[in-house]
């Protein structure tokens, strides 16, 4: 496997879903590696859970001031990292996402290999269906050449499907519908010590990268306008991201500063006590591929309110699992918070049927399955 992202890399959903994948087939008998980027406090080579990991130092002194071709050129290291290899050989590359087309496809030519990509996520569909000049329309063209390159490609919802199916005029044969997992036993606690938080308070909380398209300007606004409706309300928005600078300008404009907090990046264990504390979970996104941290927040237990889009949409629409609002429209989110923070019996049945739905559908060990069937497909001539 490939990934930009694996943890502690944790900036989007993309780094826990390898890592959950990747485990779950080990442990399914399958002899899996993954490549990906060395960032700081890790080690050049390691194995955990039987897992080996393989991190190659892409923070050239050569590297360009431009994101294509910044990838593009950490795309080498990764193809030199698998000198490290040995003996082992892959039957499979899996790529996930363009930033490691480059790597892909090349170590898939050495290896004979076929490729499989998992997009968690299109350029076209970040930016609501238009690609603009310059670097969207650069990371098109290499999500479309990455896509042709592969013998099957994977996407975790039917909205994913139709982009990739119709943005990159592929073959629907070609792609299939895998949704992401989680480990609930895992978020079930709400730290290593496995103590339960006792109450849950008026602390609203999101979190995931910042950029525009997560919509954290939406539930700024939001929360000004519940100032004088919710007792002791409180914001937590955590995550790192360039669209931070603009984020803090919004909180400011709306006058909320003092009810917001802006942690930054939080680990996994902070994350999850975070979500164990919180009243309630919010994502507001404007686009949401998949939407990995409403199942997180669910298995964590916590009542959650989704923007009624793309694959968050898929997720939880008509499943009773969450409350749904108009994506980019404050007012409709600051009146579903209001009623999960005044309303402790809705609260808890929101709960419950998110127990229910993660059970049904989202354990690692049942997609690593699926993912297998495509691999064997990918293999067959």
């Amino acid at each position: 496997m490939l990934s930009w992202e694996f943890p502690p890399t944790s900036a989007g959903g993309t780094a826990a879903h390898v890592d959950g994948l990747a485990h779950a087939l080990e442990r399914a008998g399958h002899d899996v590696v993954v490549i990906t980027r060395r960032v700081a406090g890790t080690e050049p080579d390691s194995t955990a859970a039987g897992v080996r990991v393989l991190r190659a130092d892409v923070e050239l002194p050569w590297l360009p001031d431009d994101e294509v071709a910044n990838a593009a050129s950490a795309n080498h290291a990764m193809v030199a990292t698998s000198g490290r290899l040995g003996e082992w050989r892959p039957d499979i590359v899996h790529a996930h996402d363009w930033n490691v087309a480059w790597a892909a496809s090349v170590l898939a030519s050495l290896f004979t290999t076929p490729i499989v990509t998992t997009f968690h996520g299109t350029e076209r569909g970040r930016h609501g269906g238009h690609l603009s000049p310059g670097t969207p329309t650069d990371i098109n063209s290499v999500e479309w050449w990455q896509a042709h390159c592969s013998r099957r490609v994977i996407a975790s919802t039917k909205l994913m499907v139709r982009e990739i199916v119709d943005g990159f005029e592929m073959d629907p044969e070609h792609v299939r519908r895998i949704p992401a997992g989680i480990d609930p036993a895992w978020w079930a606690t709400a730290g290593p010590d496995e103590q339960p938080v006792d109450a849950r308070g008026g602390v609203v909380l999101a979190w995931g990268r910042v950029q525009y398209e997560k919509g954290f300007q939406v539930l700024a606004r939001a929360i000004s306008a519940l100032r004088y409706r919710v007792a002791g309300l409180e914001c937590v928005i955590a995550g790192r991201g360039s669209y931070l600078p603009e984020l803090q300008s919004q909180i400011d404009i709306a006058g909320v500063g003092d009810l917001i907090d802006l942690p930054g990046f939080l680990n996994d264990n902070e994350l999850r006590a975070a979500i164990h504390r919180a009243g309630c979970v919010v994502i507001p996104s404007l686009y949401e591929p998949f939407g990995l941290v409403a199942l997180e927040a669910i298995a964590a237990g916590a009542p959650l309110i989704v923007a009624d889009t793309g694959g968050l949409a898929e997720l939880v629409g008509g499943t009773g699992s969450a409350l749904l609002f108009e994506p980019g429209n404050a007012d409709a989110l600051a009146d579903c918070i209001e009623r999960l923070l005044t309303d402790q019996q809705l609260a808890d049945e929101l709960v419950r049927r998110g127990q229910d739905l993660i059970e049904a559908s989202y354990s690692w060990d049942a997609i690593a399955v699926r993912t297998v069937t495509v691999y064997h497909e990918a293999l067959s001539p």
